[in-house]
Protein backbone atom coordinates (compact mmCIF):
# COMPACT_ATOMS: atom_id res chain seq x y z
CA UNK A 1 0.00 0.00 0.00
CA UNK A 2 1.20 3.09 -0.76
CA UNK A 3 1.67 6.11 1.27
CA UNK A 4 -1.58 8.36 -0.36
CA UNK A 5 -3.84 5.40 0.35
CA UNK A 6 -5.93 6.06 2.69
CA UNK A 7 -6.50 10.07 2.18
CA UNK A 8 -10.18 9.76 0.93
CA UNK A 9 -10.73 13.29 1.61
CA UNK A 10 -7.20 14.68 -0.18
CA UNK A 11 -6.87 17.13 -3.10
CA UNK A 12 -6.91 14.54 -6.49
CA UNK A 13 -5.32 16.97 -8.38
CA UNK A 14 -2.43 17.63 -6.94
CA UNK A 15 -2.40 13.66 -6.12
CA UNK A 16 -2.49 13.09 -9.77
CA UNK A 17 0.71 15.18 -10.85
CA UNK A 18 3.02 14.02 -8.30
CA UNK A 19 2.00 10.54 -7.85
CA UNK A 20 2.65 8.76 -10.15
CA UNK A 21 6.23 10.96 -10.61
CA UNK A 22 7.31 10.11 -7.51
CA UNK A 23 6.48 6.22 -8.15
CA UNK A 24 7.64 5.95 -11.56
CA UNK A 25 11.64 5.70 -9.94
CA UNK A 26 10.55 3.83 -6.35
CA UNK A 27 7.74 1.90 -7.89
CA UNK A 28 9.56 -0.91 -7.81
CA UNK A 29 11.67 -1.00 -4.71
CA UNK A 30 8.49 -0.18 -3.02
CA UNK A 31 7.46 -3.72 -3.76
CA UNK A 32 8.48 -4.62 -0.70
CA UNK A 33 8.36 -8.51 0.84
CA UNK A 34 4.87 -7.72 2.49
CA UNK A 35 3.38 -6.55 -0.72
CA UNK A 36 4.68 -10.00 -2.07
CA UNK A 37 3.11 -12.07 0.81
CA UNK A 38 -0.32 -9.82 0.32
CA UNK A 39 -0.34 -11.18 -3.24
CA UNK A 40 0.68 -14.86 -2.21
CA UNK A 41 -1.65 -14.93 0.72
CA UNK A 42 -4.85 -13.40 -0.85
CA UNK A 43 -4.42 -15.87 -4.00
CA UNK A 44 -4.17 -18.88 -1.00
CA UNK A 45 -7.73 -17.50 -0.01
CA UNK A 46 -9.23 -17.38 -2.93
CA UNK A 47 -9.93 -20.82 -3.38
CA UNK A 48 -11.03 -21.54 0.37
CA UNK A 49 -13.73 -18.72 -0.14
CA UNK A 50 -14.77 -20.15 -3.66
CA UNK A 51 -15.89 -23.34 -2.15
CA UNK A 52 -17.48 -21.88 0.80
CA UNK A 53 -19.59 -19.87 -1.79
CA UNK A 54 -20.02 -22.68 -4.40
CA UNK A 55 -21.54 -25.21 -1.35
CA UNK A 56 -23.85 -23.05 0.06
CA UNK A 57 -24.73 -21.44 -3.18
CA UNK A 58 -25.80 -24.63 -4.35
CA UNK A 59 -24.93 -27.48 -2.81
CA UNK A 60 -26.52 -26.62 0.73
CA UNK A 61 -29.72 -25.98 2.64
CA UNK A 62 -29.05 -22.65 3.92
CA UNK A 63 -30.74 -21.27 7.34
CA UNK A 64 -30.33 -17.75 8.64
CA UNK A 65 -27.00 -17.90 9.48
CA UNK A 66 -25.37 -19.36 6.82
CA UNK A 67 -27.19 -16.59 4.55
CA UNK A 68 -24.90 -14.44 6.02
CA UNK A 69 -21.41 -16.38 5.73
CA UNK A 70 -22.54 -17.05 2.24
CA UNK A 71 -22.85 -13.32 1.89
CA UNK A 72 -19.45 -12.75 3.60
CA UNK A 73 -17.66 -15.09 1.82
CA UNK A 74 -18.70 -13.19 -1.26
CA UNK A 75 -17.09 -10.02 -0.17
CA UNK A 76 -14.26 -11.96 1.59
CA UNK A 77 -13.28 -12.99 -2.02
CA UNK A 78 -13.79 -9.74 -4.24
CA UNK A 79 -11.73 -7.98 -1.44
CA UNK A 80 -9.02 -10.61 -2.16
CA UNK A 81 -9.39 -9.79 -5.69
CA UNK A 82 -8.92 -6.26 -5.23
CA UNK A 83 -6.68 -6.41 -2.86
CA UNK A 84 -4.01 -8.32 -5.38
CA UNK A 85 -4.80 -5.86 -8.16
CA UNK A 86 -4.00 -3.35 -5.60
CA UNK A 87 -0.80 -4.60 -4.24
CA UNK A 88 0.18 -5.61 -7.70
CA UNK A 89 -0.47 -1.50 -8.84
CA UNK A 90 3.42 -1.15 -9.70
CA UNK A 91 3.86 -4.44 -11.61
CA UNK A 92 0.33 -4.04 -13.32
CA UNK A 93 1.16 -0.16 -13.94
CA UNK A 94 -2.37 0.92 -13.84
CA UNK A 95 -4.25 4.10 -15.35
CA UNK A 96 -4.85 6.72 -12.60
CA UNK A 97 -8.76 5.78 -13.57
CA UNK A 98 -8.27 2.13 -12.88
CA UNK A 99 -6.25 2.32 -10.09
CA UNK A 100 -9.23 4.97 -8.16
CA UNK A 101 -11.75 2.25 -9.54
CA UNK A 102 -9.83 -0.13 -7.58
CA UNK A 103 -9.70 1.93 -4.44
CA UNK A 104 -13.62 1.95 -4.94
CA UNK A 105 -14.06 -1.47 -5.31
CA UNK A 106 -11.94 -1.95 -2.12
CA UNK A 107 -13.74 0.05 0.22
CA UNK A 108 -17.49 -1.24 -1.13
CA UNK A 109 -16.46 -5.02 -0.24
CA UNK A 110 -14.92 -3.83 3.16
CA UNK A 111 -17.62 -2.26 4.11
CA UNK A 112 -19.70 -5.45 2.95
CA UNK A 113 -17.87 -7.39 4.93
CA UNK A 114 -17.92 -5.59 7.94
CA UNK A 115 -21.78 -5.20 7.59
CA UNK A 116 -22.04 -9.42 7.13
CA UNK A 117 -20.18 -9.93 10.70
CA UNK A 118 -21.92 -7.31 12.45
CA UNK A 119 -25.13 -8.48 11.13
CA UNK A 120 -24.18 -12.71 12.19
CA UNK A 121 -22.90 -11.25 15.59
CA UNK A 122 -26.16 -9.15 16.26
CA UNK A 123 -28.63 -12.05 14.93
CA UNK A 124 -26.64 -14.34 17.13
CA UNK A 125 -27.27 -12.14 19.97
CA UNK A 126 -30.81 -11.79 19.29
CA UNK A 127 -31.62 -15.62 18.87
CA UNK A 128 -30.08 -15.63 22.43
CA UNK A 129 -31.76 -12.73 24.54
CA UNK A 130 -35.13 -13.28 23.16
CA UNK A 131 -35.14 -16.43 21.87
CA UNK A 132 -38.83 -17.00 22.00
CA UNK A 133 -39.36 -13.62 19.84
CA UNK A 134 -36.83 -15.37 17.79
CA UNK A 135 -38.02 -18.00 16.54
CA UNK A 136 -41.57 -17.09 16.45
CA UNK A 137 -42.12 -13.88 15.51
CA UNK A 138 -38.76 -13.14 13.49
CA UNK A 139 -39.53 -12.78 9.65
CA UNK A 140 -38.68 -15.55 7.04
CA UNK A 141 -36.59 -13.89 4.66
CA UNK A 142 -35.10 -11.70 7.36
CA UNK A 143 -31.50 -12.53 6.68
CA UNK A 144 -31.89 -12.16 1.90
CA UNK A 145 -33.68 -8.83 3.16
CA UNK A 146 -30.93 -7.66 5.57
CA UNK A 147 -28.17 -8.88 3.03
CA UNK A 148 -29.15 -6.94 0.39
CA UNK A 149 -29.66 -3.96 2.42
CA UNK A 150 -26.43 -3.79 3.71
CA UNK A 151 -25.13 -4.31 0.39
CA UNK A 152 -26.74 -1.98 -0.75
CA UNK A 153 -25.80 0.51 1.70
CA UNK A 154 -22.23 -0.34 1.21
CA UNK A 155 -22.32 0.66 -2.59
CA UNK A 156 -24.03 3.63 -2.04
CA UNK A 157 -21.16 4.76 0.44
CA UNK A 158 -18.62 4.04 -1.96
CA UNK A 159 -20.03 5.33 -5.14
CA UNK A 160 -20.72 8.75 -3.05
CA UNK A 161 -17.26 8.55 -1.69
CA UNK A 162 -16.02 7.71 -5.07
CA UNK A 163 -17.52 10.55 -6.81
CA UNK A 164 -17.34 13.42 -4.16
CA UNK A 165 -13.51 12.78 -3.61
CA UNK A 166 -12.78 12.47 -7.40
CA UNK A 167 -11.84 8.82 -7.87
CA UNK A 168 -14.71 7.84 -10.20
CA UNK A 169 -16.13 10.33 -12.61
CA UNK A 170 -13.72 13.91 -12.41
CA UNK A 171 -10.71 13.35 -10.74
CA UNK A 172 -11.04 16.96 -8.49
CA UNK A 173 -12.29 17.05 -5.13
CA UNK A 174 -15.29 18.93 -4.18
CA UNK A 175 -16.90 20.16 -0.71
CA UNK A 176 -19.32 16.76 -0.93
CA UNK A 177 -16.30 14.59 0.17
CA UNK A 178 -15.94 16.09 3.86
CA UNK A 179 -19.50 15.30 3.95
CA UNK A 180 -19.80 11.87 2.08
CA UNK A 181 -16.11 10.73 4.24
CA UNK A 182 -17.66 11.71 7.56
CA UNK A 183 -20.92 9.31 6.91
CA UNK A 184 -18.63 6.73 5.91
CA UNK A 185 -17.06 7.18 9.11
CA UNK A 186 -19.86 7.31 11.42
CA UNK A 187 -20.88 4.46 9.68
CA UNK A 188 -18.28 2.24 10.66
CA UNK A 189 -18.40 3.18 13.66
CA UNK A 190 -21.77 1.97 14.00
CA UNK A 191 -20.78 -0.84 12.87
CA UNK A 192 -17.80 -1.69 15.45
CA UNK A 193 -19.89 -0.48 18.30
CA UNK A 194 -22.80 -3.42 17.11
CA UNK A 195 -20.42 -5.68 16.21
CA UNK A 196 -18.59 -5.42 19.58
CA UNK A 197 -21.52 -4.70 21.88
CA UNK A 198 -23.40 -7.62 21.06
CA UNK A 199 -20.62 -10.12 20.92
CA UNK A 200 -19.74 -8.67 24.23
CA UNK A 201 -23.04 -9.12 25.85
CA UNK A 202 -23.61 -12.93 24.04
CA UNK A 203 -20.77 -14.19 25.92
CA UNK A 204 -21.61 -12.81 29.04
CA UNK A 205 -25.27 -14.07 28.68
CA UNK A 206 -23.83 -17.77 28.39
CA UNK A 207 -21.08 -17.46 30.46
CA UNK A 208 -23.35 -15.49 33.36
CA UNK A 209 -26.80 -15.91 32.37
CA UNK A 210 -29.21 -17.72 35.05
CA UNK A 211 -30.09 -20.25 32.62
CA UNK A 212 -27.56 -22.81 31.04
CA UNK A 213 -27.50 -22.16 27.08
CA UNK A 214 -25.41 -24.84 25.27
CA UNK A 215 -22.44 -23.94 22.98
CA UNK A 216 -23.03 -25.05 19.81
CA UNK A 217 -20.55 -25.17 16.60
CA UNK A 218 -22.52 -22.17 15.02
CA UNK A 219 -21.58 -20.30 18.18
CA UNK A 220 -17.97 -21.64 18.23
CA UNK A 221 -18.00 -20.80 14.12
CA UNK A 222 -19.08 -17.29 15.06
CA UNK A 223 -17.34 -16.05 18.57
CA UNK A 224 -13.87 -17.43 16.23
CA UNK A 225 -15.16 -15.57 13.11
CA UNK A 226 -15.79 -12.36 15.13
CA UNK A 227 -12.69 -12.50 17.29
CA UNK A 228 -10.28 -13.05 14.11
CA UNK A 229 -11.94 -9.62 12.56
CA UNK A 230 -11.21 -7.80 15.34
CA UNK A 231 -7.62 -8.09 15.75
CA UNK A 232 -7.05 -8.98 11.92
CA UNK A 233 -9.60 -6.90 10.15
CA UNK A 234 -11.27 -3.99 12.04
CA UNK A 235 -7.45 -2.24 11.31
CA UNK A 236 -7.70 -1.99 8.05
CA UNK A 237 -10.82 0.19 8.55
CA UNK A 238 -9.78 1.73 11.33
CA UNK A 239 -6.56 3.00 9.88
CA UNK A 240 -8.35 3.84 6.29
CA UNK A 241 -11.78 5.59 7.87
CA UNK A 242 -11.11 7.08 11.27
CA UNK A 243 -7.81 7.37 11.92
CA UNK A 244 -6.85 9.52 8.56
CA UNK A 245 -9.47 12.36 9.82
CA UNK A 246 -6.85 12.74 12.42
CA UNK A 247 -5.04 15.86 11.30
CA UNK A 248 -0.80 14.77 10.79
CA UNK A 249 -1.66 11.41 11.02
CA UNK A 250 -0.02 10.34 7.42
CA UNK A 251 3.19 12.31 8.99
CA UNK A 252 3.28 10.11 12.40
CA UNK A 253 2.73 6.32 10.42
CA UNK A 254 5.13 5.09 7.67
CA UNK A 255 3.61 4.04 4.87
CA UNK A 256 4.91 0.08 5.85
CA UNK A 257 1.75 0.31 8.38
CA UNK A 258 -0.52 0.37 5.91
CA UNK A 259 1.43 -2.66 4.01
CA UNK A 260 1.30 -4.65 7.27
CA UNK A 261 -2.68 -3.65 7.81
CA UNK A 262 -3.36 -4.95 4.39
CA UNK A 263 -1.39 -7.67 5.01
CA UNK A 264 -3.20 -8.85 8.40
CA UNK A 265 -6.75 -8.46 6.23
CA UNK A 266 -6.13 -10.75 3.79
CA UNK A 267 -4.93 -12.87 6.74
CA UNK A 268 -8.41 -12.35 7.85
CA UNK A 269 -10.62 -12.69 4.70
CA UNK A 270 -8.42 -16.04 3.90
CA UNK A 271 -8.45 -17.52 8.03
CA UNK A 272 -13.03 -17.54 7.49
CA UNK A 273 -13.00 -20.78 5.58
CA UNK A 274 -10.31 -22.69 7.29
CA UNK A 275 -12.29 -21.36 10.39
CA UNK A 276 -15.86 -23.20 8.90
CA UNK A 277 -13.71 -26.35 8.11
CA UNK A 278 -11.87 -26.88 11.89
CA UNK A 279 -14.65 -26.32 13.83
CA UNK A 280 -17.03 -28.69 11.38
CA UNK A 281 -14.03 -31.15 12.42
CA UNK A 282 -14.03 -30.89 15.89
CA UNK A 283 -14.51 -34.07 17.86
CA UNK A 284 -14.89 -36.22 14.13
CA UNK A 285 -12.46 -38.93 14.24
CA UNK A 286 -13.17 -39.85 10.62
CA UNK A 287 -11.97 -36.67 9.50
CA UNK A 288 -10.58 -38.18 6.18
CA UNK A 289 -13.74 -39.39 5.03
CA UNK A 290 -15.75 -36.55 5.16
CA UNK A 291 -16.23 -34.14 2.70
CA UNK A 292 -16.15 -30.64 2.65
CA UNK A 293 -19.71 -30.18 2.60
CA UNK A 294 -20.20 -32.10 5.29
CA UNK A 295 -17.50 -30.27 7.80
CA UNK A 296 -19.45 -26.94 6.57
CA UNK A 297 -22.89 -28.24 7.99
CA UNK A 298 -21.18 -29.31 10.84
CA UNK A 299 -19.65 -25.86 11.37
CA UNK A 300 -23.72 -24.49 10.76
CA UNK A 301 -25.04 -26.33 12.96
CA UNK A 302 -26.92 -24.92 16.06
CA UNK A 303 -28.39 -28.00 17.94
CA UNK A 304 -26.22 -29.55 21.06
CA UNK A 305 -23.14 -31.93 20.56
CA UNK A 306 -25.32 -34.70 22.22
CA UNK A 307 -29.01 -33.95 20.80
CA UNK A 308 -27.37 -34.25 17.10
CA UNK A 309 -25.42 -37.77 17.89
CA UNK A 310 -28.67 -39.25 18.44
CA UNK A 311 -29.98 -38.45 15.31
CA UNK A 312 -29.48 -39.91 11.56
CA UNK A 313 -26.91 -37.30 9.94
CA UNK A 314 -28.84 -36.77 6.77
CA UNK A 315 -31.72 -35.29 9.00
CA UNK A 316 -29.58 -33.21 10.98
CA UNK A 317 -28.65 -31.31 8.09
CA UNK A 318 -32.10 -30.83 7.00
CA UNK A 319 -33.45 -30.31 9.67
CA UNK A 320 -31.48 -29.84 12.46
CA UNK A 321 -31.42 -26.10 12.05
CA UNK A 322 -35.29 -25.38 11.79
CA UNK A 323 -35.06 -21.45 10.90
CA UNK A 324 -34.59 -20.94 7.35
CA UNK A 325 -33.70 -17.67 5.59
Amino acid sequence: MGPTTPAWNINNTKLNETYYKLNESSCISNFTTLDFLTVIIAMAGLPGNAIVLWILGFHMHRNAFSVYVLNLAGADFLYLCAQIMYSLECVVKLDNRYFYFNLIVLMFVYLAGLCMIAAISAERCLSVMWPIWYHCQRPRHTSVIMCALLWAISLLLSLLVGQGCGFLFSLSEDSFCSICSFITTAYIIVLSVVLCVSSLALMVKIICGSHRIPVTRLYVTIVITVVVFIFLGMPFGICWFLLTRIMKFKSIFSYYVYEMIAFLSCVNSCANPIIYFLVGSIRHRRLQRQTLKLLLQRAMQDTPEEESRERVPSQVWETGNSLVQ
